[in-house]
């Protein structure tokens, strides 16, 4: 009798071309070498455990043990895919039945499904982006930290709705940055502990009545434990919606950086440069200097948004069990949107390691575009025993005047207060020339913002140190993942050499 399956007996005809070509084909074209490290680590753990669990023998063990570590020797692109064979797992399962035989290698797959397998292959996939993730923000973290605390006395406007608001540094402005991007690797860290379970032993979802060791397979694979209900293990993929929920804060805190600068570099605002080795120019116009980088980081947020929205809009429409909608196309633009997320944060790295803002034009716009209206509305409140309202209404009537005038906010004296003050408020100012002066300057503006947040270059550099420091613990956690990992391997390892050697 003629089989048409190479994976069922229950169906009866073959696959057709259509499901070939949309369906099996390109999920194996990439699949293969992208999951096979997983699967070779999947196996091994599992196989480990039979052995232990004596659900296999000694002999069974033995075979399936050498022939996995045949297999990881060859690599992938020792087989060849068979889309016949739907994905990777029956492609990896047919080479394993060809190098030992049919009755050793089809007990591999006692007590486990496809269903927790892909559900603990996403989870090994989704943690190592994690760790790739905080590894390359922190070095983006260290950048924003270390230019914060260089620029920390470099005097700019600060802007609110693309106005001059209030003086600040650069160095404040970056240091803002580093703050935003801590909490988005916190959003991350946060993460590792519902992540990083185990689903394996749910089976298809009920579990098994075989007597598997849930835990000892969890420990071979550096999970940190088990999660424990089996529907949820192969019904759930909430982990990589939180996962590339949390790449796309990331890359949009990145996106709104890249805006800023896209505008600071213009010919127009001309607030800072970058050297010419990260921008581009024109196959026609000569005099271009295109900052291709700002552009393209600017861009990457979209894509890591759209691997989100992606999979939330699925996963909307699905039932609670495993399903190929959610599991499968769910998580379809997840990986990519990851991958635009690490190249986010390259090219940011760039790009804060290369701007140099221009210190003397922005000090010199800061005295002259009014931002140091709040400072004298405060002097009012503070000298001359004015209400803050009333204070306002005249630091607005002054601006008003010398705008009039044609004159900027450096220009300002203490005539121009006192016409002000006497015709909103009624009265003379209470202020003296040289309150006046120093309630304009922004220099001391910054300087004087000496709170917890403020913008004086102290207060700046001390936030730069305590940043610096709880980077210095991010990285030490990331790196005690790496090695809780690393140790696993090797343990899992070591456990399949000794059963092939047996």
């Amino acid at each position: 009798m003629s089989v048409a399956s190479k994976v069922s007996r229950r169906l009866s005809e073959t696959i057709a071309p259509e499901v070939l070509k949309h369906i099996y084909r390109p999920r194996l074209a990439g699949e293969m070498l992208i999951t096979f490290p997983w699967y070779d680590a999947l196996n091994a753990a599992h196989c480990v455990m039979l052995a232990k669990q004596g659900i296999l023998t000694p002999e069974q063990a033995k075979a399936i043990a050498g022939g996995l570590l045949r297999i990881a020797e060859e690599g992938a692109g020792a087989i060849t895919p068979d889309p016949a064979l739907e994905d990777a797992y029956f492609n990896i399962e047919a080479r394993l039945v060809e190098l030992i035989g049919p009755d050793a290698g089809g007990r591999l797959h006692i007590a486990r499904s496809r269903n927790d397998l892909s559900a603990a292959l996403d989870r090994l996939r989704a943690r190592e982006a994690v760790l790739d993730l905080l590894e390359a923000s922190a070095k983006v973290r260290h950048t924003f930290i270390e230019r914060g605390a260089e620029f920390a006395d470099v005097v700019m406007p600060g802007y609110t709705h693309l106005q001059p608001a209030q003086p600040i540094t650069f160095g404040f402005y970056l240091t803002g940055l580093a703050s935003a991007l801590e909490r988005d690797a916190e959003r991350l860290l946060d993460l590792w502990k519902r992540l990083n379970l185990s689903p394996m032993g749910a089976a298809a979802l009920a579990t098994t009545t075989f007597p598997i060791d849930r835990a000892m397979v969890a420990a071979l694979l550096g999970f940190d434990g088990v999660l424990e209900h089996g529907l949820d293990c192969v019904a759930s993929r909430d982990f990589s919606v939180e996962l590339i929920a949390g790449a796309a804060q990331m890359s949009l805190t990145l996106s709104r950086f890249a805006e800023d600068m896209h505008v600071f570099v213009t010919h127009e605002f001309s607030s800072v440069e970058f050297p010419d080795s990260v921008c581009g120019t024109s196959s026609i116009m000569p005099q271009k200097k295109n900052p291709v980088v700002l552009e393209h980081l600017k861009a990457k947020a979209a894509h890591v948004v759209a691997g989100f929205s992606s999979a939330g809009a699925i996963i909307r429409g699905s039932h609670f069990t495993n399903t190929l909608d959610a599991h499968r196309e769910g998580q379809a633009l997840i990986w990519p949107g990851l991958a635009e997320a690490q190249r986010a944060l390259a090219l940011a790295g760039i790009a804060a390691a290369t701007v140099q803002p221009k210190r003397e034009l922005l000090l010199e716009r800061a005295r002259a575009n009014f931002s140091t209206a709040t400072d004298l509305a405060d002097a009012l409140v503070r000298f001359a025993n004015m209400d803050f309202r009333t204070a306002h209404h005249v630091a607005g009537a002054v601006v008003r005047k010398l705008m009039d005038a044609g004159l900027q906010a450096h220009e300002a004296d203490l005539a121009f207060v006192e016409l002000a003050s006497l015709e909103v408020a009624r009265r003379p100012s209470g202020l003296s020339a040289a309150q006046v002066a120093e309630a304009l300057d922004p220099v001391r503006s910054v300087a004087a913002r000496t709170i917890p947040g403020g913008t004086a270059p102290g207060e700046v550099r001390r936030m730069a140190e305590r940043m610096a420091v709880r980077l210095e613990g991010d990285e030490a956690l990331v790196a005690s993942w790496r090695a809780q990992l690393h140790q696993a391997s090797i343990r899992r390892a070591t456990a399949l050499q000794e059963f092939a050697a047996a």
